[in-house]
C-alpha cells in the first residue's frame, strides 16, 4: 500500500511517501504554509499525485504520554484529511523523530539553510518508516 506520512509544523509540513510494498520511504517536499485548510488541500494534491491509499500524520506526544497542543492540531488535520478529502488516516507517536532527524543531519554536517529544508521531510521519513515497521510487526510479517 502507498502511505504518505506528514510531519505538521507550524510553518513547514514535511511529506515521504513508500512504495507499495512498503519497503522504501522516501522524502517529497517540505510545505511552507501555516494555514490549516491550506496545508490539507497541498496534502490532498500530493497524495493523489503519489497515489496514497492512507495519510498517517505524526502525533507529537509530550514524553509522558499526554496530549499538547501540537498532538489537538495534528488531529485536526488528520481528521480534515478524512472528513473533507476522504483519506483514512492514522495518527503516530511521533516523540524524537525531528530529534533523530537532526542526529541524521549532524552525521552528513548538513547545516544552515541546507538543514532546514531537508529536517522537517526527513522527520516525516523517520516517521514512515517506524509506522511501516509497526504495521509489519502488528500483522505478523
Amino acid at each position: 500500500m502507498i502511505i504518505l506520512s506528514v510531519d505538521y509544523g507550524d510553518a513547514r509540513t514535511g511529506i515521504a511517501v513508500c512504495d507499495r510494498g512498503e519497503l522504501l520511504a522516501s522524502p517529497v517536499t517540505v510545505i511552507k504554509e501555516s494555514w490549516p485548510p491550506k496545508v490539507a488541500a497541498v496534502i490532498d494534491r500530493i497524495a493523489k499525485e503519489k497515489g496514497a491509499e492512507r495519510i498517517v500524520v505524526g502525533y507529537p506526544k509530550n514524553m509522558d504520554g499526554s496530549r499538547g497542543f501540537r498532538a489537538e492540531k495534528c488531529a485536526e488535520l488528520a481528521d480534515m484529511l478524512r472528513e473533507d478529502y476522504g483519506f483514512d488516516t492514522d495518527l503516530y507517536d511521533e516523540r524524537l523523530t525531528t530529534v533523530e532527524a537532526h542526529r541524521a543531519l549532524n552525521v552528513t554536517n548538513t547545516r544552515g539553510k541546507d538543514r532546514k529544508a531537508v529536517v522537517d521531510a526527513l522527520s516525516a521519513v523517520i516517521i514512515l518508516e517506524d509506522y511501516i515497521k509497526f504495521r509489519k510487526n502488528r500483522n505478523g510479517n
